[in-house]
Order: C-alpha cells, then structure tokens, then sequence
C-alpha cells in the first residue's frame, strides 16, 4: 500500500537500473550489495542477522512488517543491514508479541528503506545479472547522481566484514532455547563429570546458535576472530564451533591460519557457513562467489536417498575442485544447483555444513547436527580418559 505522507525514494543498481518508490525507515542515503530474501517470514531474524552486514536485502514476499517486532526474535545487539526493499509494508502491526512497528524500528536505528517497486522484477534482474551494489536514497532523487556516488562503493568479493561483527570481549552464553519455542532437547544431560565446553570462534555469530548449543547441555565461551589458538586452547575446550559471518571468507586471512592451528589439537570441531568456508579453506580448499546467493529457508540439501530442507544465507562456496579428496569427503549438496553443502574429515573430527542447523528462522531438520557435535566431543572425552 503506497502511504500518503511516505516520501519518495529510489533505488539505482550499478548497472544503472532504477527503481522509484516511497521510503520506510530513516531518510538518508545508504550503499550496498543488492541481494534476495525467499523466506516467508522472520524478517526480524535476517535484518539482525550479522551475515547481512554490508548488504541491502530485497524481500521476495510481497508483505512486510505484519508482525511488527520485538526484543526475543533479535538475532544481534542491532540490526546489521544496509537498507531494506520490500512491495508492500504494513505499519499497524498485529500480533501480541509485537513491541514496535518495522518502520519505526528501522528509523530507530537509523536504516532506510525503500518499498513500493516491483520486487518481483528486482529479483529476477539479480537472479540473472547476478547480486551487485545498488543504492537507497531519499535525499539524492536524480539517478545519475546517485549511481556517480555508487561507483565509489566497494565490492563485496574480496571484502573482510568479519571485524565489523565479531565480538570485542570474551564471554559466556548460558541462555537456552526457550520452553516456548523448543523444538529439542531444552537441556541434554551432558553426562558424568563436567559440562562439555565448546569455544566458539564468533565471525558473526547468531544467538540462536548459541541457544541451542547451550539447550543440548554445552558451556558456551565466545571469542573474537581475532583470538589465537592458545587464547582459545586455555579454557580446555572439548570442542571447537566456527560461526556464520559476512563478507568474502578469503578475505578473512587469520581464520583459516587459526583453524590449521587448532586442528593440531584434533578436538572435535562444528562449521556453519561462513565457519563452513573457513575449515574449508584451512583443509586446502578455495572459495568462489555465487551469482545471487542463498538466502531463503526452504534450501534443498543432501546426498543420497535423505534430503534437508534448510536455512541458508550466503553469497560465496567451496570449490568442489579444490577438495583434498584424500583427506576430506563431500556430506551434503546443495540440490538446486549442486554446490557444496557439508564437508567432513576422513579421519579427524570435523565436520561443518553451509546452512543454519538452528533454524532461526526456518525448518527444524538439521538440528541434530548439534547432537552430532555433541556425541562426538563426548567420545573424544571418553578416549581422553585413563585406562
């Protein structure tokens, strides 16, 4: 619905296509990668999601902001994307958890948006021109000036984001999933002795993920990207867990140096995404960039005869080429265009996927992959103990 009192606002790609429409959010001009959303739902999630950091997200469902928002769906401290792009957006809420209307929310923290324009053919001008940078502004309505002002943007390949999100401090998670929401275990017996600790090596790490690591019984420690091997080894960890993150993991050139070094202490060690690419890159493997990405949450994943329906937010993946076949197999693919999906190790105990296990938003399906993470640091802790 088009707002009588919503300013007009543009958005130009870098190809030079342009799209007028009105402005939800804060007024400004804001820069960005131009990428697709195909979830149904949990717009919240994806906007605080850190993975997003440096991109405008283009919502693929045709309304937003129904359910408004509220303090529990946060994925962050704050939202993390550039700008928003949506066909219709509703700015009375209706729902009982709702603490704030989307568009009041976005000015808050100072994001514009942009809403009113076809999103249908957005989308499908990405899907085949590939994501590129584009440009949000209520301030500079002439489409000429504001691509000269876009041509200074950088690229997203070849980018490091990951210092924009990591965590500044060492700390400890110890919220669960809640009742209300759980889906799995609430808490898993972690069995005789001590907890199991896991250090988690936050690239831009979703709280949700460290709900449920924390739901199946596990003392959670996060640290900086920028934390070293013996920073991390100090707090006798069982296991080791790789976080989602944005930008070009290539670019993130401590990770996988860090990673070569815990992988010297053969702890078990759990991937997702952004952490996904990374154990591949320290494993020997090379990234590349995706035309448009996944980021939707009905993301098709497997290998034989058992399928994943997953949730997936990323731009880069692992060259199947360039896997060490003789140390590292191919667990899972990417059913829609046959990319990597998981990695394990023949022989060590790694393992890591390029989706989002907890399904935050999204389906359920992949949450044993934390019992997986689990059961193996219990087993490594077993063999650890005297005969």
């Amino acid at each position: 619905m088009v707002f009588p009192d919503a300013p007009p606002a543009v958005l130009v790609l870098a190809d030079g296509s342009v799209f007028r429409g009105w402005s939800f959010g804060a007024p400004g001009t804001v820069m960005g990668e131009v990428v697709f959303n195909t979830g149904m739902t949990g717009y919240q999630e994806v906007m605080t999601d850190p993975s997003y950091c440096g991109q405008i997200v283009t919502f693929t469902y045709p309304e937003l902001g129904n359910t408004g928002v509220n303090p529990d769906d946060e994925e962050s401290s704050r939202p993390h994307i550039r700008g928003a792009i949506a066909r219709n957006i509703c700015e009375i809420p209706s729902n009982w958890r709702s603490t704030q209307s989307l568009p009041n929310y976005l000015k808050t923290h100072k994001i514009p948006g942009i809403f009113g324009i076809d999103t249908r053919a957005l989308t499908r001008k990405l899907r085949t021109a590939g994501a590129m940078n584009g440009a949000i502004s209520t301030t500079v309505l002439d489409p000429e000036e504001l691509l000269r002002q876009l041509q200074d943007a950088p690229s997203m390949a070849g980018l490091n984001l990951v210092d924009q999100v990591t965590t500044d401090q060492i700390y400890e998670w110890t919220e669960v999933t809640d009742e209300a929401w759980a889906f799995g275990p609430t808490v898993s017996d972690p069995g005789e002795g001590a907890p199991l600790t896991v250090v988690a090596v936050d690239f831009g790490v979703k709280r949700n993920i460290l709900r449920r690591l924390a739901s199946y019984g596990c003392r959670v420690i996060v640290v900086p990207a920028s934390a070293t091997a013996e920073q991390i080894m100090s707090y006798q960890p069982d296991g080791i867990f790789l976080s989602n993150g944005p930008g070009d993991p290539a670019a993130v050139t401590k990770a996988p140096e860090l990673v070569q070094a815990l992988l010297n202490y053969s702890l078990p060690t759990f991937g997702i995404c952004m952490g996904h690419q990374i154990l591949g890159l320290s494993l020997g493997a090379s990234t590349f960039k995706l035309r448009f990405g996944h980021r939707g949450l009905n993301q098709p994943c497997g290998l034989e005869r058992q399928v994943e329906i997953t949730s997936q937010n990323h731009g880069f993946a692992l060259d199947a080429a360039s896997i060490p076949e003789d140390t590292v197999r191919v667990t899972h693919l990417n059913l829609n265009d046959q990319t990597v999906a998981g990695l394990a190790h023949k022989t060590l105990p790694l393992f890591s996927v390029q989706y989002h296990p907890e399904a935050s938003p999204g389906p359920h399906d992949a949450d044993y992959l934390f019992a997986k993470f689990v059961d193996s640091m219990r087993s490594h802790r077993q063999q650890q103990l005297p005969v």
